[in-house]
């Protein structure tokens, strides 16, 4: 029987973030003139202390009035969009960050808006300004990064690994970019450079419970069967409710031939997301291994309810109809399965009518 290897590596840190406020912007003093801008600049640091505190309706009111006493205020502007990418006003934050860009060149804007883009999916977008931002500091580890992970999803992974790559030069304790790194090798199939990068995450953040998951499915490519239930054993330690771990746990628990731990791990996984196909189709596996066949054909069927196209449920579940003496319905469930793609059940249709 066939196990689906369901989602060996998890590719993370796609979180939006803003680019932090610098604290010293809480304690510029202004000066002492008659043209609006002192008012200006205690509007702008009160809207800093309550963005601080995450008061974003009331750090936009203030930073709206030192805008309007001080129409060339790039910061208030700078910071007026993060607010509003905070609120997720991801098209209102693009304007602010386009007239902060008028005013100054900041790289930071650039990332910002660059940032807002992605949110609204214009990747192509984000990828300029996340460039324009390393041509314009260089040392911008998070414009590195974030460019890295549109070129991943975008299968260009040299240079994903490219970005990361500068992304760990530039801040040596980045866990994330080194774990992205690691997923881009696999996918390269560099396993070996992909569990380094793995473990360097770890060092530099020890709590990444999905840099365990992902040392997990590495080691689980490699064989290293025991090695990799640990490693997706110290995963589900740090987040109990982690259940792509729970089912790639099982996953290597089948492959070392614990079948009655798999479905334990499955069956953890389903609790956890009750709509998780995967798990479903995959306890069926292990069921079948147990001459559990009617439980097996079960599982098969509720994978196939959550995804009507699940070729290789239908594949399982013919096989556990055949061991039931359900010839008909075996065949009836090969062909589909071969119908949604899956060339494997060729091999099992040629008795069939």
């Amino acid at each position: 029987m066939k196990i689906k290897k369901i989602i060996p590596l998890l590719f993370y840190a796609f979180t939006v973030h803003t680019v932090a406020i610098s604290q010293t912007d809480t304690i510029v003093k202004a000066k002492i003139l008659d043209d609006g801008s002192q008012n200006a600049e205690k509007f702008y640091n009160t809207g800093i202390t309550d963005f601080a505190s995450k008061s974003f309706k009331g750090a936009l009111a203030n930073f709206d009035s030192a805008i309007a006493l001080k129409a060339d205020f790039e910061k208030a502007y700078y910071n007026r969009g993060s607010v509003k990418f905070e609120m997720k006003n991801y098209t209102a934050a693009i304007a602010d960050f386009d007239k902060s860009l008028s005013l100054l060149q900041n790289p930071d804007s650039y990332f910002s808006r660059g940032q807002a883009k992605y949110a609204l999916n214009d990747k192509t977008g984000a990828t300029a300004d996340y460039s324009k931002a390393i041509d314009i500091k260089s040392d911008h580890a998070q414009a590195h990064y974030y460019r890295g992970g549109i070129k991943f999803e975008n299968g260009d992974y040299k240079g994903a690994i490219d970005d990361f790559s500068q992304a760990v030069r530039i801040k040596p304790d980045y866990a994330y970019a080194f774990n992205d790194r690691g997923s881009a090798k696999r996918q390269l199939e560099d396993v070996d450079g992909a569990i380094a990068d793995y473990n360097k995450a770890l060092v530099a953040n020890p709590q990444l419970d999905f840099a365990y998951n992902n040392i997990g499915s590495a080691k689980r490519k490699k064989g290293d069967f025991k090695g990799a239930i640990s490693d997706y054993s110290e995963a589900v330690k740090l987040k109990a409710n982690y259940y792509i771990a729970y089912n790639n746990r099982g996953s290597a628990k089948y492959d070392a031939g614990d079948y009655q731990g798999a479905i334990e791990d499955f069956t953890k996984a389903i609790e956890l997301k009750a709509d998780y196909a995967y798990a479903f189709n995959n306890r069926a596996s292990a069921k079948f291994k147990l001459k559990d066949y009617q439980g097996s054909a079960d599982d098969c069927t509720k994978a196939i309810q959550l995804n009507a196209n699940y070729g290789y449920s239908y594949l399982n579940r013919g096989n556990a109809k055949e061991m039931l003496r359900d010839n008909p319905g075996a065949c009836s469930d090969w062909k589909k399965a071969v119908e949604l793609g899956v060339e494997s059940a060729k091999n099992y249709i040629g008795d069939c009518q």
